[in-house]
């Protein structure tokens, strides 16, 4: 290799290896949460969630949007509910976790929509996501559908 293809390749790995400046904290995202947001993901949970999503969408096995979610609910669909805490306002989603609890189904809130959206390999911001089972990212799945359904129901 050259010498001008060796640097252009060290800076490429500089580039990567260099965090992006415009990701909150878990802390500053906490804050804009909504106050219905409950139970609330710890960020352990939330990472592990996000991976779950991106392994999901690859191989197309998610529902994104209420629209969608709530249609394959209602078709008795099963899978965990990753809900976004920040989305405002509240109303357009309020009624999902009550749907889950009627199903017996579990869910779960995560800080930031734009995560959410980015996670499921979209560009837009995605308020909810409809998790399926499957083979592929059994073992994923299978861990986050333990430590969700652990998580304390609200009131």
């Amino acid at each position: 290799m050259t010498k001008v293809k060796k640097e252009k390749a060290s800076a490429e790995v500089e580039e990567v290896a260099a965090p992006v400046g415009n990701e909150k904290s878990y802390q500053e995202l906490i804050a804009n949460v909504n106050p219905i947001a409950q139970p609330l993901a710890p960020r352990k949970l939330s990472k592990k969630l996000y991976k779950c999503v991106k392994k999901a969408a690859k191989v197309k096995n998610i529902r994104r949007g209420v629209k969608e979610v709530q249609k394959f609910l209602n078709k008795g669909e099963k899978g965990i509910l990753v809900l976004a805490g920040d989305t405002l306002p509240i109303d357009v989603y309020c009624h999902l976790p009550i749907m889950c609890e009627d199903r017996d189904l579990p869910y779960v809130y995560i800080p930031s929509k734009v995560d959410l959206g980015s996670s499921a390999g979209s560009k837009r911001p995605t308020c909810v996501i409809l998790i399926k089972p499957h083979e592929e990212y059994q073992e994923a799945y299978d861990e986050c559908l333990e430590e969700v359904s652990s998580l304390p129901r609200p009131l």
